[in-house]
């Protein structure tokens, strides 16, 4: 029996009670068509989660199209990742699905809608289908589409309903597991690929170089002061702090990162770093356009984040500061990426949708351990590593 890796007890119980089912309702499946065209000629690949989810299933994406160049490849994304989703230049079309779980409150669909959304593609006639959610619930998104294989784990439920499951291992980056699943699902190791992960239009590259025009010197330090969730949040003030370091220390100027909502953050950050220059960067309009400015960066501050994926994904140094979330399955890995965290012997947890109830209403000690200073000297190492090999050389 497949160890499932939920961690609430009664959801762990409930989707092993619809597993049990799940396995009695699929005993025909093997009797069904289930020999795909070799190779696929039309590929559903699903990533329905955040937008750091969809970056670091980039490499896996990059493998299904170099072991299958010939094929048409449908990504299944949220809507708020489908701006990035169609820069996504190996695929060749893109379905905005939004779950309710994932969905802002009160928004997306129920399993039930979800699965005849998913019936309504069965005219696609998909040789492959391949989930790279761990959750049963996209598990019979993917078995709804009538696809006739289907890949993807078990270890979130729903492992009966898919043709090959696999076991995810918690102990491998997250990007890893996504290309484990695509080996497995070809039965074969993809060849090296050169092909580019995400490219940006121009119009989006014009638009960043506008929001940056203020900007008065290099390097162009950006702070991301938003967490994400409370549990991930770093102090605003040290973020200040950092900042203000840095911009005394190497002049330049703070590019300060967020969605419109962000906003009164970084006009707290700009009131705490007056006189000095900062640019509000919230006035990117979609991803697109967030990720050209994130690409013309000489280094990125930021907490374990959807923008931290984002910042490395166009090459950009990254200063990631961790709490409870696990670097070995979540952090970045450019080049020039580092982590800056603190061992406790409880973290990291990787309880972040619920976190234990003595990190809530507070910053957590995980976080709250991490001293401005190792950020500093991080971004300092960065800064001082990027310009003796050149590659912050853009122009403003």
């Amino acid at each position: 029996m497949s160890v499932l890796q939920i961690q609430d007890l009664r959801e762990r119980a409930v989707v092993r009670v619809a597993d049990a089912a799940l396995a009695v309702a699929g005993l025909a499946r093997p009797f069904v068509q289930r020999a795909p065209a070799s190779p696929p000629r039309r590929i559903l690949l699903l990533r329905i989660e955040r937008i750091g989810d969809l970056v670091m299933t980039l490499d896996a994406i990059r493998d299904v199209r170099a072991l299958a160049p010939g094929a048409e490849i449908d990504l299944v994304v949220g809507s708020w990742n489908h701006p990035l989703a169609v820069a996504i230049p190996i695929v060749d079309r893109v379905v905005s699905l939004d779950a309710a779980w994932l969905a802002r409150e009160g928004q997306g669909l129920g399993l039930p809608s979800l699965l005849r959304s998913a019936w309504r593609w069965r005219d696609r006639r998909y040789d492959l289908a391949i989930n790279f959610e761990p959750d049963v619930r996209s598990n019979l998104v993917a078995a709804a589409s009538g696809a006739a294989r289907t890949v993807g784990w078990k270890s979130g439920g729903g492992g009966p309903m898919l043709d090959i499951a696999l076991e995810y291992d918690p102990t491998t980056h997250t990007s890893s597991n996504a290309r484990r699943l695509v080996r497995e699902a070809f039965g074969q190791t993809p060849p090296v690929s050169t092909l580019p992960l995400l490219a940006l239009p121009e119009g989006a590259v014009a638009a960043a170089a506008a929001i940056l025009h203020d900007a008065v010197s290099r390097p162009l330090i950006g702070v991301h002061v938003n967490g994400g969730r409370a549990i991930k949040q770093w102090e605003a003030r040290r973020f200040a702090e950092v900042a203000a370091t840095l911009a005394d220390s190497v002049g330049g100027t703070i590019v300060a990162t967020g969605s419109p909502a962000d906003r009164p953050l970084i006009a707290d950050l700009q009131t705490a770093l007056a006189p000095r220059s900062v640019i509000d960067a919230s006035r990117a309009s979609d991803l697109l356009v967030a990720a050209a400015i994130l690409s013309r960066l000489d280094v990125f501050i930021t907490g374990d984040t959807g923008p931290m994926h984002l910042a490395s994904a166009v090459g950009t140094p990254v200063v990631a500061i961790f709490g409870p979330s696990d670097p070995i399955r979540y952090a970045t890995r450019g080049d020039f990426d580092r982590v800056v965290r603190i061992d406790l012997p409880c973290s990291p947890c990787n309880r972040i949708r619920r976190p234990p109830s003595r990190c809530v209403g507070h910053t957590p000690d995980c976080l709250a351990g991490v001293s401005s200073g190792a950020v500093i000297e991080a971004a300092l190492s960065l800064l001082g590593k990027t310009a003796a090999v050149g590659q912050r050389s853009r122009p403003l």
